[in-house]
């Protein structure tokens, strides 16, 4: 199914979806109906009809009505995949018997993105519907901090640079709208609560202001600074540009073009350097490249880090030795079409096949902007 496709089975607010049209277009859908849901929370039954009756929510909602056609897309998409990864996180215990999804959400909005990354759904329209669905429990919880994790605050700021609150909010309510729960009116008043500091905190429709990007990269990285005062930067490091994308995105030729005198940090190069073949004492090839940034880092030159970084954790580990060095990081990110990708990565002097590249599929987390002072996505339509 293309994105044309998946626009013309977008229903008019009080419309009833194409549920037919939808299940043949997007198979993913079908094993919603055998995947079975803790009854304590979904007394409605097997995740297919719960996503049916989240979806009848949000197209009675509101905010789906007042919303453009381009924001219809995105609540819509974002309702009906919300629980695409049900099928494949669903654990039964034992001894009890209780059913549990654990981590559906973020593997949810990985798989979300396959699916709309092959049907051509424009990048930003389908980042906001993955990141929706990577955190769309949250505003279940946030404000009586339940799980231990930061302050209501500190959760509005960070989410409103990675996504639209109020459409958060009105999938959150939807969620908790199609269900059988006793306690989904209590839900549904700590979503509006959400909703409320969100707006109070300027927040509700754009990405909450900061005094500048090094101060909004200090407080989401945990230090006790206020949004409105910058923080003083204690020293100058490297500036540090940081690639990531799936292999054979064109990280190397941006390099080459863009930057060809900036020393370059990459495990390729490594290898290169110690004469070593892909996949051969990989633990050495990360101490070569990693010794070689942290001389780099030391000198305070500036450089460019080329790898895959492929998920947010790899990318964590990188930004954090960057971080640690005062470094200021660009993160990089280059996008292709799949058959663009497959092409690519077969003309390349590669062990890695194309089934191979397939599979790194399901671990590709799109950085947002809250992980560095600046983030690019340079995202070729072609």
């Amino acid at each position: 199914m293309d994105f044309q496709t998946l626009q013309a089975l977008l229903p008019a607010p009080g419309q009833e979806p194409d549920w037919a049209a939808l299940m043949h277009g997007i198979p993913a859908l079908l094993a919603l109906e055998g995947t079975p849901q803790d009854p304590l929370y979904h007394a409605e039954g097997n995740v297919l009809i719960h996503t049916r009756m989240v979806v009848e929510a949000l197209l009675d909602s509101a905010a789906y009505a007042a919303a453009s056609t381009e924001q219809r897309f995105i609540l819509f998409y974002a309702c009906l995949l919300h629980d695409i990864a049900k099928p494949s996180t669903t654990v039964i215990d034992e001894a009890t018997g209780r059913i549990g999804q654990p981590g559906h959400s973020a593997r949810g909005a990985v798989d979300a993105r396959v699916i709309l990354w092959r049907a051509g759904v424009p990048f930003d329209i389908r980042e906001t519907i993955c990141r929706i669905i990577a955190v769309h429990q949250v505003p279940f919880f946030a404000l009586n901090d339940r799980r231990g994790d930061k302050p209501a605050e500190y959760v509005v700021r960070k989410l409103s640079w990675e996504l639209p609150l109020w459409m958060l909010c009105a999938v959150a309510s939807a969620d908790m709208q199609g269900r059988g729960f006793d306690g989904k009116q209590a839900v549904l008043d700590d979503i509006e609560l959400f909703r409320l500091l969100a707006e109070e905190e300027g927040c509700l429709h754009h990405p909450r202001a900061f005094a500048d990007a090094y101060t909004r990269l200090a407080y989401f990285q945990g230090a006790k600074v206020h949004p409105d005062y910058a923080l003083h930067r204690e020293r100058e490091g490297s500036s540090v540009i940081v690639m990531c994308g799936l292999p054979a995105s064109g990280k190397n030729t941006w390099v080459a073009s863009q930057h060809p005198h900036l020393p370059c940090v990459s495990f390729d190069d490594a290898r290169e350097e110690l004469g070593l073949a892909h996949g051969k004492n990989e633990g050495r090839v990360a101490h070569h490249a990693i010794d070689k940034a942290r001389q780099l880092l030391r000198e305070r030159q500036p450089f460019v880090w080329n790898a895959t970084h492929l998920s947010r954790q790899m990318r964590k580990k990188t930004l954090d030795l960057l971080h640690g060095y005062g470094a200021q990081v660009t993160l990089c990110y280059l996008e292709q079409a799949e058959k663009e990708l497959y092409r690519r990565n077969s003309q390349r002097d590669s062990s890695l096949r194309n089934k191979d590249l397939a599979r790194m599929f399901h671990r590709w987390e799109v950085p947002t902007p809250v992980e560095a002072e600046a983030v690019e996505y340079l995202v070729s339509h072609g």
